[in-house]
């Protein structure tokens, strides 16, 4: 970290950006600024210095806050940089109902969204986590899934806290080292993601690990396969479920141990806090968990959040017998991809730059590994040479890597209904009809 001796001028309300790996010191900032009434603003490292500007551009912070390796990245980006070893000169005025987090989301306009969390949407979170994950003082959490994330900040870590159970914190995720740490530490929760889980399930340790310590699992997605829950399963460990999203915090749909096996595949009931329904199949959410709504946005907001309270998730689903929830889909078009939402809007904006191509779309196709991945669909313009390199090699620098296209599809025209809206569905039944050859 930057050694310097200058105070902070930190006031309530003041936005305070962070750009690092997972680390204690990103907590320690997270409680010092909600103690002041100020707001926290987590980067995914992920992304490219012009995704980081337009961010810090919404939100306007005072100071940026970065490990060592994101040092010269933090540097670039116009920002004065904070350090750990400066004084803040300002009192406490921290309440409930003050804005303490901004994590941002890409909107389905390609624009992100800064989904605004309140201290009290993150007490209330814990508590519902402390619910849905059975914590208490001899828990020991291990996370390795990034903190910029609310599922790595507030799904499992900051709740352990609030129980007073301890937490190993992995700068980032590695299979090895995740096997490695519930040999040699002995945690008894964590929580994972599709391609997270799939990567410890695949490594060459698995088999030989000890992982008795686990008295369960969570995975944190709409839909997890089947075959990497079963696979916890046979080594007697239960995965429960949590459903949820950014404007959530993230805990709105909860599979508590006791049902992982008779519900497999459930995204489970209600949380503890929290009150569901489904309108015309939609997932409506509404508790004191639930963002103040969108930073500097209130047309999204308004369109997001009723008058009443509620938040429309755009996600699809249907309610058995016993009144547990099963996601069947999206009626957004976001891809999910290794556990990172992907806007397709966001990448059509970049295919549309390039004056070599008349029309695109993007959608999301199949993938073992991360179980999504980029698409993209392209018709040239009239006697443009284009080929896929090409094609790829417009998000260099532009969008994070990952979400870069896996694969381009190169067609004459894109299916479109009467009143000109182009048809995915189609472009994903065409995969599809590819896949099965």
């Amino acid at each position: 970290m930057q050694k310097a001796s200058n105070f902070l001028q930190v006031k309530k309300g003041d936005r305070v950006a962070w750009l690092g790996y997972n680390h204690p010191q990103m907590l320690v900032l997270l409680f010092a600024l909600a103690r002041l009434g100020a707001i926290l603003v987590p980067l995914n490292w992920r992304l490219t210095a012009a995704e980081h500007k337009t961010i810090l551009a919404d939100c306007k912070p005072k100071w940026i806050f970065s490990d060592d390796e994101f040092k010269a990245h933090a540097g670039s980006l116009g920002i004065p940089q904070g350090n750990f070893n400066s004084e803040v000169n300002s009192k406490s005025s921290g309440h409930d109902e003050d804005d303490v987090l901004i994590v941002y989301t890409s909107g389905t306009t390609g624009k992100p969204k800064g989904a605004v969390l309140t201290q009290a949407a993150l007490l209330w979170n814990g508590y519902n986590s402390i619910h849905a994950h059975d914590l208490s003082q001899s828990d020991h959490v291990l996370t390795a899934l990034p903190m910029f994330h609310v599922g790595g900040l507030n799904n499992q870590t900051l709740p352990a806290l609030l129980a007073g159970a301890s937490v190993t914190l992995h700068r980032r995720f590695d299979p090895a080292l995740w096997l490695a740490d519930v040999a040699r530490r002995r945690p008894t929760i964590s929580l994972l993601v599709p391609a997270t889980l799939q990567a410890v399930v695949s490594h060459p340790a698995w088999a030989g690990t000890d992982l008795s310590s686990l008295k369960m699992m969570n995975a944190g997605s709409m839909v997890v396969p089947d075959s990497m829950i079963r696979a916890f399963h046979e080594r007697g460990i239960p995965v429960g479920q949590i459903y949820g999203c950014t404007e959530t915090s993230p805990i709105a749909v909860v599979l508590l141990k006791e049902d992982a096996v008779r519900k497999l595949g459930s995204a489970g009931k209600p949380a503890l806090h929290c009150e569901v329904k489904l309108v015309d199949g939609e997932i409506w959410v509404r508790g004191r968990n639930v963002m103040r709504g969108y930073w500097n946005d209130p047309a999204a907001t308004a369109v997001a959040l009723t008058p009443d309270g509620w938040f429309k998730t755009g996600d699809l689903a249907r309610v058995d017998e016993d009144g547990y929830y099963w996601i069947i889909g999206r009626s957004k078009e976001v891809i999910i991809s290794g556990g990172e939402n992907i806007h397709p809007a966001e990448l059509e904006n970049v295919l549309a730059d390039c004056p070599a191509i008349a029309e695109c779309a993007v959608v999301g196709m199949e993938d073992p590994r991360w179980g999504e991945a980029v698409c993209a669909f392209v018709v040239k313009a009239k006697n443009a040479q284009l080929d896929e390199s090409a094609v790829l090699a417009l998000f260099k620098d532009r969008v994070a890597k990952y979400k870069h296209p896996r694969r381009v599809v190169f067609v004459d025209n894109l299916p479109r209904n009467a009143m000109g809206k182009v048809q995915k569905f189609d472009l994903k039944r065409m995969l599809g009809r590819q896949a099965n050859g």
